[in-house]
Parts: C-alpha cells; structure tokens; sequence
C-alpha cells in the first residue's frame, strides 16, 4: 500500500509537516480527476473556449508536481496549487458567463483559503480568504454585465445539473480532504501518545535509578534545581560496618561468586536500612555506609542504628549463604555535625564529611571482628536502652585520644525493645489447639 505521507514529505521532516504536504498533493490529484471530468464534459458541450481553463489548469499543475518531487520546495509548489484553486474557478465562470449559466463553478475557489488553513497555518491561510471573497464581489459585478442565462445557449436544466454536480463535487473534495486530515491527525496523536507513554515509563525508571543513588528529598532537590547541592547538618548518626576475613576469601573465589556475595550481603544491609528509615550513603569496597537523622522523620535515628548494627552483625553470623564462608563485621557509630552534599557531573554521590565521619570510620577501624564501637555521643544517648562494656580509650588521628564504648545488645527492660519484641509476636500466628 502506498503510504503517501512518505512520498510527500522528507526524512526530517515532522510528523505535522509530513501531513501537511500529503494534504495538498491529496487535493492536487483529487483536482486534477476532477478538471478531466469538467474538460470532457465542456468539450462535448461545445465550449471549447472555457474547456481551455481546465487543460490549461492541468498542465500547470502537473508542471508544478514534478516541480516539487524533483526539487522538493514545498514553497513554490504550495503557492502554485492555491493560485490555481483561486483564480481557476473565476476565470471559468467568466468566460462561461455569469455565477448563473456557470452553474456557481466559482464554488471550487474556496478551496483555496481552505486549503491554506489545512496545509499552511491559519494566519496565512487569511490573505487567501480575503482574496476569495473579493474575487466572489468583483464576480458579482461582472454578473451584470455578462450574464446572458438561457441566451447564452445553455438551457436552465442543463445549468441546473452542473450546479449539482459543482456543489458535490466540490463538497465531496471538501470532506475527502478534511477527513484526511481529521484521520491522521488521529493516527498522529495515537504516535504521540505511545512515545508519551513510553517516555513517561523511561521517566519512571530513570527516577528509580536516581533514587536508588540519592536520598529522595536530594534527588528531588537535584531535578528541580541546577547548581551546588550542600547542606549543613549538626546532629546525624554515621555508621561503618565493615567485613572481616573479606579480602582473603576473595583469593579464593571466582569474579561472579565475590559479587554475588556482595551482593546478597549489601542487599540484606538495604533491607534493614529502610526497615528503620535509614539513609545508605555508599559501600566503599566491603564496607557499609549509613546514616541516620538526615530527614528527621524519625527521632529516635540514633537508636535506629543501634538496633541496625545489632542486627546486620545477626544476619551476617546466621544467614544459611554466608554461615560457611566464616564472615564477620566490625562496625564504627558516631554522632555529631556533618556536611552532606551531591559531589561530580558523571556517576555523582552523595557523600558526607566531617569528624562525625571520620570517627565512626576509626572507630570501625579499631574494632575486632562482631564488634560495634560508639563515641561518647552516641553512648549518653542511648545508654538507658543497650547494654555496653566499660569505656576504653583509643587514639583517633587528628584528634588525639578518645573514648569509646563497645556496644553488645539491647536492655530487656527498654520499651523500645518491648514495642519491637511485640510486634515480633504479633507476626507469629498462634498455634491451633
């Protein structure tokens, strides 16, 4: 099947100037079979003079087409074809008569403004209206000069017959036309709405893709705003855990089972991030990055990681796939001011700095394997609700010697704990008796 948008238009061309240009040749063919019916039939009616109108409009029209496909200059073709559709008409009925013996041939002309408007725009498609009503007027003056009706030699059924066909025909190109026009439009919006939906699916994706790098209220942050994305916090809780034994056993695996355990291992970590409304900054190698306290949706952040650590340091010691690789964590908490922001153009992280982020990192340094050390911050705050050994000492580059506290559970007593034990029951469906 001939697809003639196709052949209209060229390859850069839009889908509404593809339309556009199969439009007017629509109407150039459909013109061209109807000025070889009116041809026939003016000849075999003795009117030779007048038949020379429609052979002469042809032979423009034709010119002009293979104008077009040889230099593709939509302009001048344009120019020509609504000329023709103007100024044909007229020139036909005066050389028959009048509006009367013409049988209303001028009818045709109106093709032209609304041409214009179908395959131009609508501001340039007004010069042409105008042109067809003055023309219309100048014709209604000449009526009354040239107009000799039945003396003209033509009988008033034979005028009544072509004012029939000149009203069908010309309201039969009408409709074809615009029907055309309403059908791809349609088809056009159909193709719109598909590449919208499509887009709205990769928009989707792409937003999962940034949230699962950036915080949500930062990705959101970093869509609506350009420019430097730094913030200011004074009081967050940083957590590393980090794993042991890791890089020996990397010896001994293969490429794909190292990443898979990553993988299932930092999975787990996401999981229990987000059971406790934390944020994951990162992983850095085998070690685990998170926070708490950025959004302030929890208040209780600080003990949000307290119960993080004591149950990553849980899975990593009880899950059936890393019980027989003999994995462990050593895990760093701190609490204090940090900054935080969006760092790099390509593959950027948000990332924090400040002591806060240091300590917890030394902190995680010093400590041996199923160890979770905390700060003195950390300590006071939560101290009501875990269990602790008694504080040690350790020196922490830039800061000197510092104390710290080894945490090793929750207290039975905690109503924090008592909420999380029955939820737990809550869980467990009883036994049926």
């Amino acid at each position: 099947m001939i697809n003639l948008p196709e052949i209209a238009a060229e390859t850069t061309d839009t889908q509404e100037e593809k339309l556009r240009k199969s439009l007017l040749i629509f109407a150039c063919a459909f013109m061209n079979l109807a000025v070889v019916l009116w041809l026939a039939i003016y000849w075999m009616m003795g009117l030779h003079f007048s038949a020379n109108v429609p052979l002469g409009y042809q032979l423009i029209s034709v010119a002009s087409l293979i104008y077009y496909f040889k230099t593709r200059r939509f302009a001048p073709f344009r120019f020509v074809q609504l000329s023709l559709f103007l100024f044909a008409p007229f020139i036909m009925q005066w050389s028959i008569g009048s509006s009367v013996t013409s049988s209303g041939v001028m009818l045709w002309a109106l093709l032209a403004p609304i041409g214009a408007l179908v395959v131009s725009s609508w501001r340039e498609s007004i010069p042409w209206f105008i042109a067809y009503v003055v023309m219309t007027v100048v014709s209604g003056v000449f009526d009354y000069f040239l107009s000799t009706g039945a003396e003209g030699g033509l009988p008033m059924k034979t005028i009544g017959v072509f004012f029939a066909l000149n009203f069908a025909a010309m309201s039969s190109i009408i409709y074809f036309l615009v029907r055309y026009f309403v059908v791809e439009m349609d088809r056009i919006k159909n193709q719109l709405d598909q590449q919208h939906q499509l887009l709205a699916e990769e928009q989707k994706k792409s937003e999962r893709v940034l949230l699962n790098v950036l915080p949500s209220s930062i990705a959101q942050r970093l869509k609506n705003h350009d420019g430097l994305i730094a913030d200011g916090h004074a009081d967050v809780t940083v957590m590393f855990a980090d794993l042991v034994n890791f890089t020996q056993l990397t010896e001994s695996l293969s490429p794909e089972q190292m990443v898979s355990l990553l993988n299932t291992i930092f999975s787990g970590f996401d999981e229990l991030s987000e059971k406790y409304g934390l944020e994951k900054i990162k992983t850095i190698g085998d070690a685990y990055m998170v926070v708490g306290g950025l959004t302030r949706n929890r208040p209780d952040y600080t003990r949000d990681i307290a119960d993080l650590a004591l149950e990553i340091r849980q899975f990593v010691g009880s899950h059936s796939d890393l019980s027989r690789f003999k994995l462990g964590i050593h895990t760093g908490i701190a609490t204090g001011p940090v900054v935080a922001g969006v760092i790099g153009t390509k593959r950027f992280i948000y990332d924090l700095w400040g002591d806060t982020v240091n300590i917890a990192s030394r902190l995680t340094d010093e400590a041996v394997q199923d160890v979770i050390q905390v700060d003195k911050t950390t300590y006071n705050r939560i101290r009501y609700d875990y269990t602790f050994e008694p504080p040690a000492t350790i020196y922490v580059k830039g800061k000197g010697e510092m104390v710290m506290y080894r945490l090793t559970g929750r207290l039975d007593n905690c109503p924090r704990h008592a909420a999380v034990t029955a939820s737990v029951a809550q869980e467990i469906p009883a036994s049926s008796s």
